[in-house]
């Protein structure tokens, strides 16, 4: 459909962050202050974003508690991504953690604090000393058991002392790329008034989250979509790492919901249906405190054993009755009233039935540990790109995230890159926009969307690729699983392209567009993540093949790139991991055999 049929607003900036979780907020709090023209663009208020969900903490090692060193944390986060991780960025994010908290406590962030008055840490799943030799490290920084929250309710009021302007309730549609494969900003969809904006920029910072809602079960938030994931495909740009999706072994069992492994930390056990221990027989040494993909198998082989709880054995308990009811109170206060609220039981009395939940996207669009966006198997980067964040993969979570990696990975990326824009960039110098032909194209795809006559609903179709992905790419898989899935999204596909029934074609707070958008966006990325999945042929962190249970270097030590073109055809490469840290203290962390 031609531009002049839409209402366009143009606008200028140098810098335009799109997403307003924490990835994107401390990219834009230091990117300012420069006189550089910054926007930050959010389908939904700050506050509203995923990153407000975060439970149990931030890593740091400070070694509030007890020795900690940061080396130990990169060993812990190498080990955690089964050697998939880049191991610059692991080293980056590691090394900088202590500086990140200390700023983020000076800011205002109301951590929980011990009887010295220094920041509460306590226990997370994979994290130890003396590289892996010295028991757990109490490494995971606490505000209560909201950090998320708190974090993110501290810097939003950070950015609004600066010279930020904010475009909330915004859809963005797809990035504005020129011929020679370089970004010059996005066009957007405001809600409220059905205008289309278009943001021509100097640099783009894609920090628009995880893509979780590819499952029916997730602890994820509903705005978790990965958008910009989908906006990468579109630019004929790769996504890395797909084939990745962690599992949270405690979700609450019929609700869903997260409950923290901040639970664990404190001394929650977990129980089969025959009252013992299990862990004992996965990771004697780390019990609860293991990887969050070992315990999630762990569970997934009692339930397949028989050993289940309740009168389906569909479940395991988690145990928290014998730790005392005022560290519950003072340190998981959040977490007893979900318990109370969504299964109606006080957890310091009664046994909370959990299962494992989607919870976190390793994969994503392909970074240097500079954030750059990568273009393709060479390594070449895009001029204009950078991306931060759980939409990114730097990759600095590999083939599994550790627990409490995650806040770090926002604070630590989002400032980097906002402060490389900020020395890099002129304010005000003058823009070279992107073709016209980029507009169109992504008005073009909006209509194929907004226009739609057949009789499939947006909100039928999303069931239906969330219910693929959980049933042909679970926890444990296997090929000829994946090949099923991957016929049906290709059915869905066409689906969404022939047979998408829109009641509504107005732009004014259309929500059934929005979904139909989204549904656009999940599907893509399932494509690529059943596809990916399918490829690897060996278990490496949160990829489990039963066909392919053991991890295999030799041939498999590598990132893959996935593609998705205009016909629903996918292509798939490779790209090496990044072995080397370059840092003097710790160079390198081979790989070994993983076990806790």
């Amino acid at each position: 459909m031609p531009v002049k049929a839409y209402d366009v607003n143009d606008h200028a900036y140098d810098v335009l962050v799109i997403g307003a979780g924490g990835a994107g907020l401390r990219a834009a709090i230091a990117a300012a202050g420069s006189g550089l023209r910054i926007a930050v663009l959010s389908k939904v208020p700050p506050t509203r974003s995923h990153t407000v969900a975060a439970q149990g903490g931030i890593n740091a090692a400070l070694g509030n508690r007890d020795a900690d060193d940061w080396r130990w944390h990169m060993y812990d986060t190498i080990r955690g991504s089964d050697w998939l991780g880049d191991q610059d960025a692991i080293a980056k994010m590691c090394k900088a953690a202590p500086d990140a908290i200390n700023e983020l406590a000076e800011w205002g962030v109301p951590f929980t604090r011990d009887d010295q008055n220094k920041i509460y840490q306590r226990a997370y799943g994979g994290q130890t000393k003396e590289f892996g030799k010295g028991g757990a490290a109490l490494r995971a920084c606490a505000a209560e058991d909201r950090t998320g929250l708190a974090i993110m309710t501290t810097m939003y009021q950070q950015a609004l002392k600066q010279p930020i302007d904010f475009f909330v309730e915004y859809i963005a549609l797809d990035l504005l790329m020129d011929g020679q494969g370089a970004c010059h900003g996005a066009v957007a969809w405001e809600l409220a008034t059905g205008q289309i904006h278009v943001f021509n920029a100097q640099h783009t910072i894609l920090a628009t989250g995880g893509y979780g809602q590819v499952y029916a079960a997730t602890t994820a938030s509903s705005v978790c979509t990965g958008d910009g994931n989908a906006m990468t495909l579109r630019a004929g740009l790769p996504l890395q790492d797909m084939e990745f999706i962690q599992f949270h072994p405690t979700g609450l069992y019929g609700a869903g919901v997260l409950i923290t492994e901040g639970a664990r930390g404190e001394g929650g056990t977990l129980v089969n249906g025959e009252g013992e221990r299990f862990m004992q027989n996965y990771a004697p040494q780390s019990m609860e405190l293991a990887s969050r993909d070992v315990i999630s198998r762990a569970i997934v082989q009692e339930l397949a054993a028989g050993r289940g709880c309740g009168p389906n054995k569909d479940h395991v308990q988690l145990i928290m009755s014998h730790i005392d009811p005022q560290v519950i109170d003072s340190k998981l206060p959040y977490i007893a009233s979900i318990i109370e609220t969504f299964a109606g039981i006080d957890p310091k009395r009664d046994p909370v039935p959990v299962v494992p939940s989607v919870h976190y996207t390793m994969g994503g669009i392909p970074a240097t540990a500079n954030s750059q966006v990568v273009a393709n198997a060479q390594g070449d980067v895009v001029q204009g790109l950078s991306a931060i964040g759980e939409a990114a993969c730097n990759s600095t979570h590999g083939a599994n995230r550790l627990g409490c990696n995650s806040l770090l990975d926002l604070i630590v990326f989002g400032k980097d890159a906002g402060e490389q824009a900020r020395a890099s960039l002129q304010p005000n110098a003058p823009l070279a926009l992107a073709p016209k032909a980029s507009l169109e194209r992504a008005l073009t795809h909006l209509d194929s969307l907004r226009y739609g006559t057949g009789s499939a609903t947006p909100h039928a179709l999303r069931h239906e690729v969330q219910h693929c992905m959980t049933r042909y790419a679970p926890i444990y898989r296997t090929g000829a699983k994946l090949e099923q899935g991957k016929a049906k999204l290709a059915t869905i596909w066409q689906q969404l392209r022939g047979d998408l029934r829109m009641e509504d074609n107005s732009l004014i707070w259309n929500n059934d567009l929005v979904q139909a958008i989204e549904t656009d966006n999940l599907l893509r990325q399932a494509m690529v993540t059943m596809h990916s999945a399918a490829n690897r042929t060996e278990s490496r962190g949160a990829h489990s093949r039963e066909d392919f249970p053991e991890r295999d270097d030799v041939h498999w030590l590598h990132h893959t790139l996935s593609q998705l073109n205009d016909k629903g055809t996918v292509t798939l490469d490779k790209r090496a991991v990044r072995m080397q840290s370059g840092m003097a203290e710790l160079d390198s962390v081979l790989p070994e055999a993983r076990a806790y």
